[in-house]
């Protein structure tokens, strides 16, 4: 079908091993200099698509299919893994945050690192292979995301002041999405489609960025970002 989007991935054993090890030390930064909103917000990230790609996707939609893998734990990690680096990504850059740009480096190279290092000592490890179909859910992907920032523009239609930087939003939704998509495709692991590139890019993360964007708002008001509460 015209609407199918097949996202497939392949990987050795070691490369799991290796992302748990970078994970571990993007916490360990996190947690030295005090970024813990950021930290929170990647480790219910993690959750959040826990519960939809082994909970939807595997269990409840059987898009999901897993080679090679204890499909629970697999998923467990892969959600963990892109869950927790994308929300931490996400976050720093709607705080602003003046090192972003070192942030963005840090897991951009690290990606790169777990990616071509696996490849390089992983030849013993067996093999593992995902994908996932997509024409089952796109649709109602697409709907969030026009209902997300449908909000976000009738905001700005009837704001007087402080409108929502929604070119902001829009740019953080679809390059923390292309970086990952990008880093995979590069090393070989995602399969080769510009199809799937353009299209994960532009709607997967991009959903839930005016929904992200708002609840970052909230807590702002309240707390900073090591968490301490903000005098009115």
């Amino acid at each position: 079908m015209g609407t199918e989007v097949i996202a497939a991935r392949t990987m050795n054993g070691l490369y799991p091993i290796l992302d748990i090890l970078f994970l571990l030390s993007l916490l360990a930064v996190l947690l030295a200099t005090k970024r813990f909103q950021a930290a929170i917000a990647g480790l219910l990230g993690g959750i959040l698509y826990f519960l939809v790609d082994y909970g939807i996707f595997y269990l409840a939609l059987g898009t999901r299919v897993v080679t090679g893998a204890d499909p629970m734990w697999f998923l467990l990690w892969l959600s963990m893994s892109y869950g927790f680096t994308n929300f931490v990504w996400i976050w720093v850059w709607l705080d602003r945050d003046h090192h972003a740009l070192e942030w963005s480096l840090y897991i951009l190279s690290g990606w790169l690192c777990v990616a071509l290092l696996s490849q390089n000592f992983g030849g013993s490890f067996g093999t593992i292979s995902i994908s996932r179909g997509t024409a089952d859910y796109h649709g109602v992907m697409a709907l969030m995301l026009f209902v997300g920032y449908a909000i976000l523009i009738v905001h700005n239609l009837r704001a007087k002041r402080e409108p929502y930087d929604i070119k902001w939003i829009l740019a953080i939704g679809i390059l923390v999405q292309f970086g990952w998509e990008a880093v995979l495709a590069i090393t070989g692991i995602r399969n080769q489609s510009l199809q799937t590139l353009i299209v994960n890019s532009l709607l997967e993360t991009n959903l839930g960025l005016p929904y992200l964007f708002l609840i970052h708002r909230a807590v702002n008001r309240r707390w900073d970002e090591a968490l301490r509460v903000k005098k009115n």
